[in-house]
């Protein structure tokens, strides 16, 4: 079944901002990714998959019931695939912000949609019903949904997003050998989306936090966005290590307690930059850097895999 081998994704830049109107940039992630299968040797992963399955089958039931299913979908071939003992195989970790439900709904929707919307012929103008059709299918998982995950996981794409109604597929610029480069560190922590996004909202309501969002982040996100895709490094890193500051000032509930004395290091040392992947909290955490192999020595004791070099 590899035709339903589905990546993760991972949002660059625009964490928080892009709720405010700021850029923002996610890319697919090859190095995690899920697929349907109908046999595993673990039995208990096997009747949590498939049951895991059969909830959402119910779900989508219910929203056909009150009119609220967002497109058509084949709901007795999915039932039928469900009772034959279809499971979810996925490598992709669960509150780490890369995107596990939004690969399980792209892989439901490629699979069972009926006049679905081909990803390998996409027109910007479907890019934004395409969203907004996996935002009520992925509203299950997270209460509330931007659709923007599951349309990574199905587009295998990399999404600019410029503001709320603007949406486009981009290139990224090759990579090289060069000694900079984005890395990843494991917190080992599960993050919990929904408080986070939550406190965020709440502080919104503060003149001045809101005032922070709409012109510091959103200039230095977005100026990031613009070096990243130019592949102009200096200026990437110089606009991240700004971005450093105001997340480890103004997010901190955001940021694991023993990663912030961490993030002030890099900030001090100009050794690496670190910013939230995705809505923090756990998961992981996103590191700019000049030089990996420096960065690497100072996280010596840290989880740190290279996803891109600049």
């Amino acid at each position: 079944m590899k035709e339903s081998l589905f990546y993760g994704k991972i949002l660059l830049f625009g964490e928080y901002g892009v709720i405010e109107d700021s850029m923002a940039l996610s890319i697919p992630f090859e190095n995690f990714n899920g697929q349907f299968i109908y046999y595993s040797d673990d039995e208990t992963f096997a009747k949590e998959s498939n049951q895991h399955l059969l909830n959402y089958y119910e779900h989508l039931v219910e929203l056909t019931s009150k009119g609220e299913l967002p497109c058509e979908i084949d709901l007795d071939s999915f039932k039928a695939d469900i009772d034959r003992g279809m499971l979810f195989d996925s490598s992709i970790p669960q509150g780490y912000g890369v995107g596990s439900s939004g690969a399980l709904v792209a892989a439901i929707y490629d699979k069972y949609a009926l006049n679905k919307i081909d990803s390998k012929h996409i027109e910007n103008g479907n890019i934004l019903k395409l969203k907004s059709i996996f935002g009520k299918l992925e509203s299950y998982f997270h209460g509330t949904s931007s659709g923007l995950d599951p349309l990574i996981c199905y587009l295998r794409l990399p999404i600019l997003i410029k503001s709320k109604s603007e949406l486009e597929s981009v290139g990224i610029p090759a990579q090289g050998e060069e000694k900079g480069g984005i890395f990843l560190l494991n917190t080992g922590q599960v993050g919990k989306t929904q408080p986070l996004v939550e406190h965020f909202m709440e502080r919104c309501k503060e003149d001045g936090f809101r005032n922070m969002i709409k012109t510091q982040f959103k200039k230095y996100n977005d100026a990031s966005i613009s070096a990243f895709l130019t592949k102009d490094g200096k200026s990437l890193l110089s606009n991240v290590k700004h971005l450093s500051k105001i997340v480890l000032e103004h997010f901190k509930p955001m940021i694991p307690n023993l990663y912030q004395e961490l993030w002030q290091e890099g900030i001090n040392s100009n050794a690496y930059y670190l910013k939230l992947c995705g809505s923090g909290g756990g998961g992981f955490i996103l590191g700019f850097t000049e030089d990996l192999e420096k960065a690497k020595t100072k996280l010596k004791d840290y989880q740190m895999d290279v996803i891109y070099r600049f």
